[in-house]
């Protein structure tokens, strides 16, 4: 894993500088060297940057920008079946120099072409420039595993792992996109292909750009959808068949993730999705795995006892590390600088600690997210498939009535239920679902914070909806749970996740792999039937089972706990200060986005005692705090 940037200017004013700059403000991706190349020709200059961490090929063989014969290449990711790529390769004539997964892309685009992505299994991004032809060919994997940015204006393209890149470029006109703050506090980060300054945007996963450079009109083309496996029938097989063929899967997946030349671990929470990874490769080694976990005791998280149950049943190498609630505050205020566009998923602070300790020990972990949308492990499912099919029993007038009542009852003054954790936000949720009960409009309300009623109040400018994937009308063979699950794989997943892990691990130059992401994983799980999923009330329950060969029922049973940090809480108390500095009326009022009518109304509320607005404050000083750093 490392970090690239580059520019195609067709105004020839780019310099090496240029290059040399955008490429080092990723040196926390890639902090074991760098490279680039730059061209000119009477019509552009292109530059090339990459910042390198050492996995594969550690000698000067695997450097990078890397070239052969035309091709030029920066590349961001791990090929983990390259080694059966390149011997096809060289049955067919070509010839290496190396053991690097980037010089097999090199002549697996020159044989192939753009079809040489239908052969990676892998994470990756990457450009190839062609000297020949003069052309540009980008693409990104199939989940969006790994980021790529693009920007596109008054005759200079840029493109870069992280936006922080395109701030080093003296040409890069920083223009907020009122859409995009308007999406972001929707949904916590800005939807893809969207982005939070105007001519930038993301290239989607599973997609490519091409384009000559002697006129330059990039096209972008879709190489894999995973709406397409959703919209297949139904696979015929039986439990025991599919137990099986899953398995199957999951240990290639796993396997392939453990090809490195540098030490790996795995992150360990002893709930189903990391126990099945670590099960699966502990099984085939006589070497302990190193595994790892984290605890908060003093904020409530604390999984470590169950972690270290699975380790001892697995005989793990296991790492237990105690963070205490000062040391995952005292991260908030970096946050900013890594989660270069606004982010506001609050477990990005205990990923970032899970990952600086790992990083002490091994510069690859594998983690297992993604379980949760390829298995349908979220509480979400549950209720979709519980109370979605009741709801739209009831009369519409009656649902909304009910919604009205809720709206005048306060979370914190329902007794015992105000406990629970995060009542208070589900308690906003079930009032939007009351209020319109489709499949699309259920995950619209569980995925969205502020409605679009509410932006309206809120912001300076009209609320204007960016498109996403929830407006997608591909899905056309589809139940309600197989419909929730597509929708989370494509933006839940694709712009919180997969973004959180990927700025979380960078953060201390640490690659995280994803086995439970690999494409032939949920192009299978994509066909089961729903009932294998999610049966007599159990979620995930084929996973479930499958781990239930390695770690006995009653060692996993207990309840699901995931990263959740007490925002309410320390917004009250320990960043107390930070709120008034960041929510003040003057730094609002600089901004010109927002009302501070409506922000002191939320704020004075939210110190009043209405802690279900404690996370609407978290995404508005998430964002305060990201445009002090980057937006002004």
């Amino acid at each position: 894993m490392c970090g690239i940037t580059g520019f195609i200017d067709f105004n020839g004013a780019s310099s090496e500088h240029d290059l040399e700059q955008m490429t080092h403000s990723l040196e926390h991706r890639g902090p074991d060297g760098f490279g680039t190349f730059i061209h000119g020709t009477a019509h552009y200059k292109i530059g090339l940057g990459h910042r390198r961490l050492s996995i594969l090929e550690l000698s000067e063989l695997g450097k990078q920008p890397m070239n052969w014969n035309q091709y030029t290449i920066v590349f961001n990711g791990e090929i983990y079946n390259f080694s059966e790529i390149k011997s096809d390769l060289q049955k067919r004539g070509h010839q290496f120099l190396s053991e690097s997964d980037t010089e097999m892309i090199l002549h697996a685009y020159g044989e192939w072409g753009e079809k040489c992505l239908d052969r990676f299994i892998g994470m990756f991004a990457f450009v190839i420039y062609d000297a020949d032809k003069e052309a540009i060919f980008i693409a990104r994997d199939r989940a969006g595993v790994k980021p790529l940015f693009l920007y596109q204006n008054n005759g200079l393209f840029l493109f870069a792992s992280e936006l922080k890149a395109f701030h080093q470029h003296p040409d890069f006109e920083k223009h907020i996109s009122i859409p995009a703050v308007q999406a972001f506090l929707q949904y916590g980060s800005v939807p893809t292909p969207h982005c939070i300054f105007e001519h930038c945007r993301k290239l989607e996963p599973g997609h490519f750009m091409r384009s000559s450079l002697k006129n330059f009109q990039p096209e972008t083309v879709q190489y894999w959808n995973v709406y397409d496996y959703y919209n297949q029938p139904k696979l015929d097989l039986s439990v025991e068949e599919a137990k099986n063929q899953t398995e199957e899967l999951l240990k290639s997946a796993c396997e392939y993730r453990m090809v490195s030349d540098v030490p790996v671990g795995v992150f360990l929470s002893g709930g189903y999705d990391s126990t099945c990874v670590t099960a699966l490769l502990q099984k085939e080694r006589t070497e302990a795995l190193r595994t790892f976990t984290i605890s908060v005791p003093d904020i409530g998280l604390n999984e470590a006892p169950y972690a270290k149950t699975i380790a001892e049943v697995l005989q793990t190498n296991h790492t237990e590390t105690e963070c205490s609630a000062r040391e995952a505050i005292d991260l908030i205020s970096e946050l900013p600088y890594f989660y270069d566009e606004p982010f506001a998923d609050s477990s990005a602070i205990p990923t970032t600690l899970v990952s600086k300790i790992a990083r002490q020990h091994v510069t690859v972990a594998l983690s297992a997210d993604g379980g949760d949308e390829v298995f349908a492990g979220y509480n979400r499912y549950e209720m979709i498939l519980k109370y979605g099919e009741k709801l739209n029993k009831i009369p519409a007038f009656a649902r909304k009535s009910m919604a009205g009542v809720m709206d005048r009852i306060p979370a914190d003054s329902i007794p015992v239920l105000k406990n629970k954790y995060n009542f208070a936000q589900r308690y906003e949720k079930t009032k939007a679902i009351l209020r319109n009960t489709s499949d699309r409009n259920i995950m619209l309300s569980v995925s969205q914070l502020f409605t679009d009623e509410q932006i309206e109040k809120l912001s300076t400018h009209s609320f204007e909806k960016l498109s996403s994937y929830f407006d997608s009308t591909e899905l056309t063979n589809y139940s309600p749970l197989a419909f929730a699950q597509a929708m989370d794989y494509q933006t839940y997943l694709l712009d919180d996740i997969l973004q959180k892990v990927d700025r979380a691990s960078m953060t201390v130059s640490l690659e995280s792999r994803e086995p439970l992401l690999d494409h032939r994983l949920i192009e299978f799980a994509a066909q089961l039937p729903d009932d294998f999923k999610f049966r007599d009330g159990s979620k995930k329950w084929l996973l479930k089972e499958i781990v239930h060969r390695y770690i006995p029922k009653s060692v996993m049973d207990r309840p699901k706990m995931g990263f959740a940090i007490p925002i309410e809480s320390w917004l009250r108390n320990e960043l107390r200060d930070l709120l008034e500095t960041y929510l003040s009326r003057e730094r609002i009022t600089e901004t010109g986005l927002f009302h501070w009518s409506e922000i002191d109304r939320l704020k004075t509320a939210f110190l009043s005692g209405r802690t279900e607005f404690g996370v609407k404050i978290w995404y508005l000083l998430s964002f305060m705090m990201w445009y002090e750093k980057w937006g002004k």
